[in-house]
């Protein structure tokens, strides 16, 4: 399996490659050169098996030309040690949740996968490699608990200042030893920016291994594929096809949910959940995409105005904007609307989500006034405990703090001030190495 440049103007690689570059020399994304495809019958088919049976059979045309068997099944293994419940809220919707691992959100499943091949690859190289990696909340926590203490690899965190939850920042910036938090006086479109300029700089390549863990990294995105798979393997046949709502920002959740439905999951439609950065939601409406400045909101990690990932989305459909629509519909919703939705599901369901989830059950609520008869699932990605400031006054209850959380906030942040631009970030790595 080889991969290929969003932009078309780099050659193809191997997976390893495309791993350790994250941006293409062109500035593109990497996308597999090819999407396997398997009937939704061998999926509906294995219901009997492990989370980790079904990662290692769909990963295996991905990983397997790079990786010896057995170490991609040790990968597997150690990365996705945790639960991935599917909660029934109704007759018609679900909740697929993917916060019970480490870090209490969906970035685990990437993360950690993440942090196991790329030490495999350093090994093999002998070399040291320092992992750019720019967040809007649960990516940094979520690769600084999966990199930490890796042997020969160095983690910066990008993470936008006073736009991250206080636990989010907890998590992010108290881990010490081979993680190091920059804190951004600016947005994430500028952290998301000064990360793609950085693997561009010829100077810095010269310098330093340059390897990035957010999801313009093609390492992040195949691994969440597999919760889609494993979700269509644990629904009965008759609540088939479903349409499953997905939290938007950087799009490479909602990328990865429509690979799996080109690999044969029998997913029939997918919904873009956005709060009020709602560009993909807008440009499914008008065909235009306009990429704008990010705004603050309850559901930060969101908080995304210019998507990575809308580029893997455009080579999936060939830029064309009527094939996509065939597959994807987009909703926009509002701070307020978040956090009456936060209260209607724990009043109606006695279940509590946090401001990312409560953007999917709005949207799938949509949807389904539209379409009666869909059943639906709402991918809920992140513990509301993390967001309790948000959720506690929308329920007039404590959330209850996982141990494995409140052990965070003891913790004293430790974390470098910077400026916005690229020239901060060069300055801040150049003088390390």
């Amino acid at each position: 399996m080889n991969y290929q440049s969003t932009n078309g103007s780099s050659p193809a690689v191997s997976l390893q490659q495309a791993v350790l570059n994250g941006l293409a020399p062109d500035g593109g994304l990497y996308m597999p050169s090819e999407i396997p495809h398997v009937s939704p019958e061998f999926i509906g088919a294995m219901d009997s098996l492990s989370f980790q049976d079904i990662a290692y059979i769909f990963g295996a045309p991905y990983f397997l030309d790079s990786v010896p068997g057995f170490e991609y099944r040790r990968i597997v293994d150690e990365s996705f040690n945790f639960d991935v419940p599917l909660v029934q809220l109704d007759r018609d919707s679900w909740v697929l949740e993917l916060f019970h691992g480490p870090t209490l959100a969906f970035k685990d499943f990437a993360a950690r996968f993440m942090a196991r091949l790329m030490a495999h690859y350093a090994q093999e190289f002998d070399q040291r490699i320092t992992v750019l990696v720019a967040t809007s909340g649960d990516t940094g926590s979520a690769v600084a608990h999966g990199f930490l203490g890796v042997d020969k690899i160095d983690v910066v965190i990008l993470y936008p200042s006073g736009r991250v939850s206080v636990m989010q920042e907890k998590q992010l910036t108290t881990m010490g030893q081979n993680i190091t938090a920059l804190e951004v006086q600016g947005s994430f479109d500028d952290c998301q920016a000064m990360v793609k300029t950085a693997f561009l700089d010829p100077e810095l390549a010269q310098r330093m291994k340059l390897a990035s863990a957010n999801s313009i990294n093609i390492a992040r995105l195949l691994p969440q594929m597999f919760y889609y798979i494993f979700l269509c393997s644990r629904l009965r046949p008759q609540w088939m096809p479903i349409t499953v709502s997905v939290p938007s920002g950087n799009l490479g959740n909602l990328t990865a949910g429509l690979m799996a439905k080109r690999m044969g999951a029998p997913i029939q439609h997918f919904i873009a959940a956005n709060n009020n950065n709602d560009t993909l939601a807008q440009y499914l409406r008008t065909g235009v995409f306009h990429p704008k400045p990010s705004v603050s909101t309850v559901s930060n990690a969101m908080d995304v105005g210019n998507p990575s990932n809308f580029a893997r989305m455009q080579a999936l459909y060939n830029n064309d904007v009527e094939a996509m629509r065939h597959d994807v519909i987009g909703y926009s919703f509002t701070d307020g609307q978040t956090t009456r939705a936060i209260a209607t599901t724990y009043k109606q369901y006695g279940y509590i989500m946090d401001p990312h989830g409560a953007v999917g059950y709005l949207a799938l609520q949509e949807y389904q006034q539209m379409h009666s008869s869909c059943t639906g699932v709402i991918v809920e990605t992140a513990h509301p405990a993390k967001f309790a400031d948000v959720v506690e006054p929308a329920i007039g209850q404590t959330v209850p703090m996982p141990d494995r959380l409140g052990a965070y906030a003891a913790r004293a942040k430790q974390s470098i001030v910077i400026g916005n631009t690229f020239e901060d970030l060069k300055t801040f790595l150049t003088s390390k190495h």
